[in-house]
């Protein structure tokens, strides 16, 4: 752990000149108590730092929590093994988990499925709800849909050979239009109140306000949303594994858990609201999930409750080059080459995903050893994307 300063900590062993900066920003805001926590995986992202861990009194920036508000991941080991794959064509189940689970941005169920009803009637129960109307009339069909970028569902093998499914999702368009309507009314408040930003990503509402109170109604029920989506993908993944394999899926192991998302936490003697922006919790003995990217491992891992990272730990490798600059350094040619064994979309569509446009998943694990412990380690078979 390198301590750039007072009030910030920093666990990336690569960390870019300009996330340093960013990052450095942040933790100047009045607010922050005792310190930001980097984690491994830190990159540039809007207004906060992706990879960032912070903790605020007396208000919340937004935009620190970020626009897929609850995103993260969900994995279920189930009985099956390596055998029951074997001179089976993956490419099959590939193709019937992509026709059960909508895929890519604006992509969604054409009506509520029967598993989805009573999550959706648990959603339009709580506060927050009237705010989703008003942002996404849609949301219920949203509810079991996948969206694009780096969203993806796994068929995985762990160290002993077993089968894992595994998927990274959040709150999708909803919450992607409630966190925009906040992080701007988050701009109008600083405005209002003569607040000088460094970046005006940082805007901010404080506690006590109504602007805040709204914005925590919001942020609770996407946050609820986007852990309900992926046990609805789950839900399908599971049914159409079960029908590739021909036998019933078992849930041996379950773990879902958020990484852009805010919480009441207790840190240091005091109560604080803890924004993780590309970060799982990582209390001592919680269960958590790290991905790589497409063709590298991920890793179901164990908290260490390292305090001084405010019990946290990265959420994956962190980018390493824009989309952009991915789309233009990598070929499909060695995209098919570092894909080969895993049935996956074959498609130009995904070579912003490359695995080297994402930081080196093994430094990222090293960096974090004081922060989790390795479970399981697990290497994709099946890899559905949207594009």
């Amino acid at each position: 752990m390198e301590k750039i300063n007072d009030r910030l900590y920093n666990w990336a062993s690569v960390l870019e000149p300009n996330t340093r900066e960013q990052a450095e920003r942040t933790a100047a805001m009045p607010f922050i108590h005792p310190h930001m926590a980097l984690m491994p995986d830190a990159h540039l992202g809007m207004g906060a730092t992706v990879g960032s861990v912070i903790p605020t009194e007396g208000a919340i920036i937004p935009a620190a929590v970020g626009v897929d508000i609850g995103c993260g991941m969900m994995a279920v080991r189930t009985q099956f093994d390596a055998a029951d794959l074997a001179g089976r064509d993956l490419s099959v189940l590939h193709g019937q988990i992509s026709r059960s689970v909508p895929l890519s941005a604006g992509r969604y169920d054409k009506r509520v499925r029967a598993t989805a009803e009573p999550r959706v009637e648990e959603l339009r129960g709580l506060p927050g709800a009237d705010q989703a109307d008003g942002a996404a009339g849609n949301w219920p069909l949203q509810l079991g849909s996948l969206g694009s970028g780096n969203h993806f569902i796994e068929v995985s093998l762990d160290e002993r050979d077993r089968v894992w499914l595994f998927l990274h999702s959040g709150s999708r368009g909803v919450g992607n239009k409630l966190a925009t309507v906040h992080i701007r009314r988050a701009q109008e408040w600083c405005r209002a109140h003569g607040v000088e930003l460094a970046d005006r990503d940082l805007a901010y509402l404080e506690e006590g306000t109504p602007e805040f109170d709204a914005y925590i109604e919001a942020l609770h029920w996407a946050q609820r949303f986007a852990w309900l989506n992926r046990a609805e993908m789950m839900d399908r993944v599971v049914e159409q594994t079960g029908r590739f394999l021909r036998d019933d899926v078992q849930r041996l192991e379950t773990v879902n858990c958020h990484h852009n998302y805010t919480e009441r936490e207790h840190h240091f003697g005091r109560d604080v609201w803890l924004s993780r922006k590309g970060a799982i919790s990582a209390r001592e003995g919680q269960a958590g999930l790290i991905p790589g990217s497409m063709g590298t491992a991920s890793y179901v891992v164990s908290g260490r409750g390292n305090a001084d990272a405010l019990e946290s730990s990265p959420h994956g490798a962190g980018r390493n080059h824009s989309r952009n600059a991915a789309r233009r350094l990598f070929t499909r040619a060695d995209l098919e080459q570092r894909m080969s064994g895993i049935a996956w979309g074959h498609s130009d569509a995904f070579l912003d995903e490359h695995p080297d446009a994402y930081k080196d998943i093994d430094v990222v694990m090293r960096d974090a050893a004081d922060l989790v412990e390795i479970r399981h380690t697990l290497r994709q078979v099946v890899n559905v994307k949207g594009d």
